[in-house]
C-alpha cells in the first residue's frame, strides 16, 4: 500500500511522527507498506513547522508545496491546486489526513475528486460550534473518508450517528499522546526556566490564538488583566501566536517596532509577565509538563494536560475533546473573563479534580493504524 501522508500547520506534526514511525517499523520487517510525506507548507514559521520535524525525529518531507498565507478561502484553493498536481504525479493508494487544519480538508477533497481513498486520524471529534474554520474542516473531512480513525467512544458514536459502519470505524486512540508518551524523557528544559528562576508547580503556562479571544483588542485586553490579577503573582509563560501578536502590543499604547521593546515595555507594567516566541516541541511540553496550570483556548493541549496531570483551564464556550473535561485535569469555562477569578480560586485552594486517562491513550495509536492498513 502506497500513503501519501498529509500535513500542514503545527497541530499536524506531532500527529504524523507516530504514523511515520510506525509505517518505518513495519517496511523493516516487510510489510507492503510505504509513505510520501507532504507537507502543504500552512505553517511557514520555523518555530511553527520545522522545528517539530527536527525535534520529533521526523525525515524531510518529499515535498513542501508552499501554500502559506492568505484568507481561508485563499488558503484553502492554494492547498487543493498544489495538492492535485502532486497526486497526479505521484499516485497514492491512500491519503491520510490528521486533524482538522485547512490542509486537512483540501487535501482530502483533492483525493476524492482524483478517486483516491481518505484516511482520516482523528475522524468523528466534533465541537457543534460552525463558528470554528475547524469543525467546518472536520465535518466535510468526515463526508469524504473512507477510514475513520479515532481517539474516543465519543467521536465513534458521533460517526455512528452520521449514519458511518461499524467496518469503518476504528478505535485506535491518540497519536498526539504517542508522540508525547515517546518524548516524555527528552523534554528539554528551556533557557528561560533557570534565567527568571521558575520553579516546579509554581508558575502558569498561557497560550491563546482563538479568534474570540485575540480578535477584538477590549476583549483581549481585559482577558489578559484578569489572568494577571488572579495568578497571584506566580510569573505567567505566554508564547505568542503570530496571531496574537499582531494586536497584542498596542493593547496599552506601548507598541513600537521592536518586538524586544514591546516586551520590555509591558514587563515593567506586568512585572510577572513573560512574553517569548512560539516554542519548539520539546521545550513547550517541558514547561506544561512542570506547570502549576495551563490557560489556554488550544485543543490539543487539554489533551496533554491530561495526560501529564497538569490542571487545565480552557477558554473556550465548546471542545471538541469532552473526554479531557469528564475525564481529564481539564476545565471549559467558556470566553467570558468574569469565570476565570473563581476557577483560579478553585486551582489555589487545591480543589481541582485528580483526572484519569483515556481509554487507548497509551502511546500505541498509530501501531494500531498501520496493523490495520496491512491487514487490507
Amino acid at each position: 500500500m502506497q500513503i501519501t501522508l498529509i500535513a500542514g500547520a503545527r497541530p499536524n506534526f506531532m500527529k504524523i511522527a507516530p504514523i511515520i514511525h510506525a509505517i518505518q517499523a513495519a517496511e523493516a520487517v516487510g510489510r507492503n507498506v510505504h509513505y510520501r510525506l507532504v507537507h502543504t507548507g500552512q505553517h511557514y514559521d520555523k518555530n511553527m513547522s520545522d522545528t517539530f520535524f527536527e525535534e520529533l525525529a521526523i525525515p524531510a518531507p518529499d515535498i513542501n508545496l508552499g501554500c502559506g498565507g492568505g484568507t481561508q478561502a485563499e488558503l484553502t484553493a492554494h492547498i487543493m491546486m498544489a495538492f492535485e498536481k502532486e497526486l497526479m504525479a505521484h499516485p497514492a493508494d491512500l491519503v491520510m489526513v490528521v486533524g482538522d487544519v485547512t490542509s486537512t480538508m483540501a487535501c482530502a477533497i483533492v483525493a476524492k475528486k482524483l478517486h483516491t481513498q481518505v484516511a482520516h486520524v482523528e475522524a468523528g471529534i466534533r465541537s457543534w460550534d460552525l463558528t470554528m474554520p475547524e469543525e467546518i474542516n472536520r465535518m466535510v473531512t468526515d463526508t469524504l473518508t473512507d477510514w475513520f480513525f479515532t481517539t474516543s467512544e465519543v467521536a465513534n458514536q458521533n460517526l455512528r450517528n452520521l449514519g458511518i459502519s461499524e467496518q469503518k470505524i476504528h478505535f485506535v486512540g491518540n497519536v498526539m499522546i504517542d508522540t508525547l508518551l515517546a518524548n516524555r524523557s527528552r523534554l528539554r528544559k528551556p533557557a528561560v526556566f533557570d534565567a527568571i528562576g521558575l520553579q516546579a508547580g509554581q508558575y502558569v503556562v498561557l497560550t491563546l490564538h482563538r479568534p474570540q479571544n485575540v480578535d477584538e483588542a477590549a476583549h483581549l485586553r481585559l482577558l489578559m488583566e484578569v489572568i494577571i490579577q488572579n495568578v497571584q503573582d506566580e510569573p505567567i509563560i505566554f508564547p505568542i501566536h503570530p496571531r496574537t501578536a499582531k494586536l497584542f502590543y498596542g493593547l496599552w499604547g506601548t507598541a513600537t517596532d521592536s518586538a524586544e521593546e514591546n516586551r520590555k515595555a509591558l514587563q515593567a507594567r506586568f512585572p510577572n509577565l513573560y512574553i517569548l516566541d512560539p516554542m519548539g516541541y520539546l521545550e513547550f511540553n517541558y514547561l506544561v509538563a512542570n506547570s502549576r496550570v495551563v490557560i489556554t483556548d488550544s485543543g490539543g493541549i487539554t489533551e496533554e494536560t491530561t495526560v501529564l496531570g497538569v490542571p487545565c483551564i480552557t477558554l473556550r464556550d465548546t471542545t471538541e475533546r469532552p473526554e479531557t473535561c469528564t475525564m481529564g485535569t481539564n476545565e471549559l469555562i467558556g470566553t467570558n473573563p468574569s469565570a476565570i477569578p473563581p476557577t483560579l480560586e478553585k486551582l489555589y485552594s487545591g480543589q481541582w479534580k485528580e483526572g484519569r486517562i483515556p481509554a487507548l491513550w497509551d502511546g500505541h495509536a498509530a501501531e494500531r493504524i498501520v496493523e490495520i492498513l496491512c491487514r487490507q
